[in-house]
C-alpha cells in the first residue's frame, strides 16, 4: 500500500513516478532547427574491434526529438549506443509563427542533407546510416533521391507514409480536398501560420482515444506497478512537448501528399520541380505497424513499389505509431530488424548493374540496383 500511496502522490502532486529520461549527449552543431547532437558512450563501454558507420536519427515534424530517447529501456538512441554505433540526432527545436514560411524544401534540401554531411564530417568522412520515424523517413528518402552526392549508406524508415490513399482516416478529407482545392482549411492554416502545437497534440491523442478514455482506470489498476506508470508518464510527456507544423510545409503535405497522393506514384512535385523516389540508390529498410492507425501497413508498404532503384527490406510489427518505434515489442522486432539491417551493410556491397530493376513481393526484398 505504501507503493500505491507514493505513486498516487507523485502523479497527482509531484513530478511523476520517475524523472524524465535523457541519454547523455553533446551538441556538435548549434543552429536554429538544425541542432546536431551526438549521444555519448558510457565510460564503461568497450570499443568494438571495427567501428561501425555512424547513425543519424531523423525525427518527424510536429513531434519532439525525444521520440528516439523516450525512456530507459525504450530508447532507440540508448540501444544503438549499446551496439557500439556512434549515434547522432538532428533536433528541429521549437517551431512557431515566425517559421510559417518553412517548407518541405527546407528539410529535403537543407536540414536533412546538412545533418548528414555534418555527421559524416564528424566521423572522418564515413558514410551515414539514416534512421528515421514517421514523415521523417519520408523526408529522408526524398532528400536521398534529390541529392545523390550525400554520404548516406542506408536509410531505415519506421512508420513512414508513402501511399496516403491507404490511410482510411484521410479518405473523407481527400474527397473534400479534391472538391474544394483544400479550402477553407488552406486559408485557416495560412492565417494561423501553421498548425498550432495544441492542435497537433489533440490530433495525436484522438488517434489513441481508447488510451485517453481508459487512462483513469489504467492508473487505478496499476498503482502498484511503478514501471507501467512510468511508461504512461513518458508517453504523456512526449505528447505534451509536440511542437507546431509550419504553415507552408503543412500546405504542401495537405496538397501534394494527402489530396493528390504524389508519392504513391513515386514522385513529389514541388512547383516546377520533380523528385523521383526511384532515384534512391542506397539500401532501405521499411518497418510498418500492423495496428498503426496513423501510418497503416499498406501506406508504408507503398514504398516497396516505388523505391525501384535499390534493394528494399520490408518488415512489420505490432504497436501504435509511437509503439512500433519504442513500445514493448519494439526491442524484439523493430530494433532487431534495424540491428540486422545495419550489420548487413557492414559487409561488402553487392555489385549489381546500374540498369537493374525489380519489383518486390510483399514481405520480401526488392532486389533492384544497389548503386
Amino acid at each position: 500500500m505504501a507503493t500505491a500511496a507514493r505513486n498516487a502522490w507523485a502523479l497527482a502532486f509531484g513530478d511523476g513516478v520517475e524523472p524524465p529520461h535523457a541519454t547523455p549527449s553533446m551538441v556538435v552543431h548549434d543552429e536554429p532547427h538544425q541542432v546536431l547532437r551526438r549521444f555519448t558512450e558510457p565510460s564503461s563501454s568497450t570499443a568494438p574491434d571495427a567501428v561501425p558507420s555512424p547513425v543519424l536519427l531523423v525525427p518527424p515534424l510536429a513531434a519532439p526529438a525525444s521520440c528516439f530517447d523516450l525512456r530507459e529501456g525504450h530508447s532507440v538512441a540508448e540501444f544503438l549506443v549499446g551496439t557500439g554505433r556512434r549515434t547522432y540526432l538532428v533536433d528541429y527545436g521549437e517551431i512557431g509563427f515566425a517559421d510559417r514560411h518553412m517548407a518541405m524544401e527546407d528539410w529535403i534540401d537543407e536540414i536533412i542533407p546538412n545533418a548528414v554531411r555534418r555527421t559524416s564530417n564528424a566521423e572522418d568522412g564515413a558514410s551515414v546510416d539514416v534512421v528515421a520515424w514517421s514523415i521523417g523517413g519520408t523526408l529522408s528518402l526524398l532528400a536521398a533521391a534529390a541529392h545523390h552526392d550525400l554520404p548516406i549508406r542506408s536509410i531505415t524508415a519506421v512508420g513512414s507514409p508513402i501511399d496516403y490513399g491507404k490511410l482510411p482516416m484521410l479518405r473523407p478529407w481527400r474527397r473534400i480536398g479534391r472538391l474544394t482545392g483544400g479550402e477553407p482549411v488552406t486559408s485557416v492554416y495560412r492565417l494561423a501560420g501553421g498548425i498550432p502545437g495544441t492542435l497537433v497534440r489533440t490530433a495525436f491523442s484522438v488517434t489513441a482515444l481508447d488510451r485517453t478514455l481508459t487512462k483513469p482506470a489504467f492508473i487505478a489498476r496499476n498503482l502498484l506497478d511503478t514501471d507501467a506508470l512510468g511508461k504512461m508518464q513518458a508517453v504523456d510527456r512526449f505528447i505534451s512537448a509536440m511542437p507546431a507544423y509550419p504553415g507552408r510545409f503543412y500546405g504542401q503535405v495537405n496538397g501534394r501528399l494527402m489530396i493528390h497522393n504524389d508519392l504513391a506514384r513515386g514522385t513529389l512535385k514541388l512547383g516546377g520541380r520533380r523528385i523521383d523516389l526511384a532515384n534512391v540508390s542506397v539500401p532501405v529498410l521499411l518497418v510498418a505497424g500492423t495496428t498503426d492507425v496513423i501510418t497503416t501497413e499498406a501506406a508504408a508498404r507503398g514504398g516497396v513499389a516505388v523505391l525501384t532503384g535499390t534493394s528494399v527490406r520490408f518488415e512489420t510489427t505490432r504497436g501504435s505509431h509511437l509503439g512500433i518505434l519504442t513500445g514493448p515489442e519494439a526491442r524484439q522486432t523493430t530494433w532487431r530488424y534495424l540491428d540486422e539491417f545495419l550489420t548487413a551493410q557492414d559487409g561488402p556491397a553487392p555489385q549489381v548493374p546500374d540498369n537493374a530493376r525489380g519489383a518486390a513481393e510483399p514481405g520480401s526484398s526488392n532486389r533492384a540496383a544497389a548503386r
